[in-house]
Order: C-alpha cells, then sequence, then structure tokens
C-alpha cells in the first residue's frame, strides 16, 4: 500500500468514527480554541472577584475615614455637627452601590444604547449651566447648576458621556479607521463642542480632563503618529492660551512653582499643604490628629485631602492611595482588555479577536468557497480573515459520498474532520 493509500484509509477511518453520535458528541467536549488580544483572561474568571471586592471595599472605606476626619473641624463649625460632611458621603454611597451593581449586570448593548442619550443630555445641562439663575459660580467658574435643593456639576456626566459615545462611535467604524476623515469625524467636532461648553464656564481643570479623554481615544483608535503627534500640540498651545489669557490662572501656575513668592495670597494654599506632609514624616501623627485642618489648610476635605492623609498617615499612608489608585486602574485596563470582541473598541492598539472554537465547512463550501476555510485536522481557521492556517500540503481522503476530487483541486486541503458538522455553515 502506497503513503498516499495509507492516508487515505486513515482518513476515511477518522471521518466514519467522528461522524457517529459519540464521536460528535467527544467533538463537542473539546475546549474552545484561544484567543488574540487577550492578556490571560484566567485571570478575570469567577474566582478573582473576592480580589475585585476587597480591592474596592479598602478604597471605599478608606475614602470615608479620610473624608470623616478632614472635614470633622470644618462640619462642626458650619452646621455643629462633626458628622454632617460624612453623613452626605455616606447617603450617596448608598445610592451609588446599588447602581454599580446594577450597572455591573448589564450587557455592554445597554450602555451603546445609551451612549447617545446620555450625550444630548449632557450637553443641555452644559448649556444650562450658562442660564442666569440656573448656573452657579463656585471659586470662580460656572460649572454648578442648582436644580431646587440639589447641586450637581454636568461637567462629569459629559466625560461619562464622551467616553462611552465615542466607544461606540469607534467600535461601529472600526473597519474605516484607516481613513483619516472617519477617524476624526464626528469624533473631534462633538468633543471639542463639549470642550467649548465647559469652557464657557472658566472650568479649565475639567477642561484638559476633556483633551485629555480625546487624545487617549485617538491612541486606541490607532490614530497616526502625525495625527497624535499634532493633536497634542494643538492641545498644549490651546491649554497654554487659555493660562495667559486669564491672570488669575496664570498667577496659579506662577504660585505652583513658586509658592513663597506670595505666601499670603495665590501660593498659602500650596504652602500649608506642603507643611502638612512635610509634618506627617514616615507613619503620620495619628488619624484624626491633623493640625492643617483646624484652619490652616483651605478646602481640607475636597481638593487637599491629600495632603491631611499625609499630615495623619504619614508616607507609608500616601503610598497606599497611589497604590490603590494603581490597582484600580489595572484592574479596570485588565476588564476591558478581556470585553467581548463584539463590542470592544476595535483599534489596532486594542482590538481582542477571539478566535472559533470549532468551525466547519460543508461539502457546499468546499465546491463553491474553497478558499475560504482550511482546516487541519481538529482546526479551522478562517484564512480570508484571520490570515491563519494550517498546513497547505495536508490533503484528506475523499468520504463514501463525495467524488474523489482531483489532487491540484483546493478540496483537498480540507481535512476529513472538517466534515463532522455537516449542517452547519460558515
Amino acid at each position: 500500500m502506497t503513503d498516499g493509500e495509507g492516508a487515505a484509509s486513515r482518513g476515511r477511518r477518522e471521518a466514519s468514527t467522528e461522524t457517529t453520535p459519540a464521536g460528535v458528541a467527544r467533538l463537542n467536549r473539546r475546549p474552545t480554541q484561544p484567543t488574540l488580544g487577550r492578556l490571560e483572561p484566567s485571570w478575570l474568571a469567577a474566582e478573582q472577584a473576592p480580589y475585585y471586592l476587597l480591592l474596592g471595599t479598602a478604597a471605599f472605606l478608606l475614602g470615608l475615614v479620610m473624608v470623616l476626619s478632614a472635614s470633622s473641624v470644618t462640619s462642626y463649625a458650619a452646621t455643629g455637627s462633626s458628622f454632617a460632611v460624612v453623613q452626605k458621603q455616606l447617603l450617596w454611597a448608598a445610592v451609588g452601590l446599588p447602581a454599580a451593581w446594577v450597572a455591573t449586570r448589564l450587557p455592554p448593548a445597554a450602555y451603546r444604547r445609551a451612549a447617545y442619550p446620555l450625550l444630548l443630555v449632557s450637553v443641555v445641562l452644559l448649556a444650562a449651566v450658562q442660564v442666569p439663575g440656573l448656573g452657579r459660580t463656585v471659586n470662580g467658574n460656572r460649572n454648578w447648576l442648582a436644580l431646587g435643593g440639589l447641586s450637581l456639576q454636568p461637567s462629569e456626566l459629559a466625560k461619562l458621556a464622551l467616553i462611552l459615545w465615542s466607544a461606540d462611535l469607534l467600535a461601529r467604524k472600526a473597519r474605516l479607521l484607516g481613513r483619516l476623515r472617519h477617524l476624526l469625524v464626528p469624533l473631534m467636532p462633538a468633543g471639542l463642542g463639549l470642550l467649548a461648553l465647559v469652557l464657557a464656564g472658566g472650568d479649565l481643570g475639567t477642561s484638559i480632563v476633556l483633551i485629555a479623554i480625546l487624545g487617549g481615544l485617538l491612541y486606541l483608535a490607532g490614530a497616526p503618529g502625525r495625527v497624535f503627534a499634532a493633536f497634542g500640540v494643538l492641545a498644549a498651545a490651546g491649554v497654554v492660551a487659555m493660562i495667559v489669557y486669564e491672570p488669575y490662572r496664570m498667577a496659579r501656575v506662577t504660585a505652583l512653582f513658586h509658592p513663597g513668592a506670595d505666601p499670603t495670597g495665590a501660593g498659602y494654599q500650596g504652602l500649608q499643604g506642603s507643611y502638612a506632609l512635610a509634618s506627617g514624616g514616615w507613619w503620620g501623627v495619628g488619624l484624626g490628629a491633623s493640625v492643617a485642618k483646624w484652619g490652616f489648610l483651605p478646602e481640607a476635605h475636597t481638593d487637599f485631602i491629600f495632603a491631611i492623609i499625609g499630615e495623619e498617615l504619614g508616607l507609608a499612608g500616601t503610598l497606599c492611595v497611589l497604590v490603590l489608585f494603581a490597582l484600580v486602574t489595572y484592574a479596570g485596563c485588565r476588564i476591558a482588555l478581556a470585553a467581548s470582541p463584539a463590542h470592544a473598541l476595535a483599534g489596532p492598539r486594542l482590538s481582542p479577536v477571539t478566535l472559533p472554537a470549532r468551525p466547519t465547512r460543508t461539502r457546499a463550501d468546499a465546491r463553491t468557497r474553497p478558499h475560504v476555510l482550511h482546516c487541519v485536522g481538529d482546526e479551522c481557521w478562517c484564512r480570508r480573515i484571520l490570515g491563519r492556517g494550517g498546513d497547505p500540503n495536508e490533503r484528506a481522503a475523499p468520504t463514501g459520498d463525495d467524488p474523489a476530487p482531483r489532487r491540484d483541486s483546493p478540496v483537498t486541503r480540507s481535512s476529513s474532520r472538517s466534515a463532522v458538522h455537516r449542517d452547519q455553515v460558515n
């Protein structure tokens, strides 16, 4: 018996065995194929969920404890109770935690459907901030909206809306992102529109965050280096222009690098924050024992709470906070990388692709589209889409129902095992 006849005989035996019910069941139990573009998705398996819970709980409790400590003096002076501010935080936590639980159970399609309405609501609220009687000015910036007894900052909602809407937009246009027009339009006009509404209230800090979000989206979408560089240059020039245009912003930047130049004016808060951090040393002065919060450090429980953490918990406490932020960021990136490819941002730098577990072809596929699949043994890859395949010299013998193909026919490039699921079409 020649080598070709022996291979044909083995192919017929394998095909006849694996087309039986037992053979089909055995094939269906085979594990799925590996995935491309993912980093150890098993790390995100169900058994890892307690670590996420522990991480979130640690950050949540540390934040509440430090808000209570840093705000106790200010709360007592304003309301007569040291717990007024932390009670408000607990109220928001009681609303936010169940909402976060619901958010984790929603499918990605729900976020995609909400992206456009959320963006529209953000635009309306940002415009309402400029309406007299509705908008409020806080610390020189008109970025708050007063609705009855509730105050909210629409720019915070705009950040989330821009991320969701842009991710959905870029995922839908994934095949066209190689063209500059599809990459930038309508992403940049919409982002710049939100940026203009925020700048109308004078909020430079939030504007810089929106610029960073746009830059990150362009990077993940695979923007060419020249486009990314041009965006960075224009963004930096715009920020510098906005700083120079307003004298109080220029004074803040000067105080950042030279706080001692105006120790009782623009540099006062920075100096007091530095003093608080320095007095904490390695291990801090003790929880609740801060001196800076007794009227020396403005905004001790909000913008400068990190200085209170450094004073009370020392360098060790500040490093713990930074590590927690890093771990939360890392966990978020891992979750994003493990997202379903159908809902992921399919740019060149972040494009998870799942290889099919057991794609099959029928005899009709073999005759009409022999170039689409290239099957070897148990593995069938879509060669046109994924650019993968087996040995092009692999040949299989015909089954009993098929006529013998010519040796030069593309049909001979398929494995005999690809005829198992005859009713499925690629």
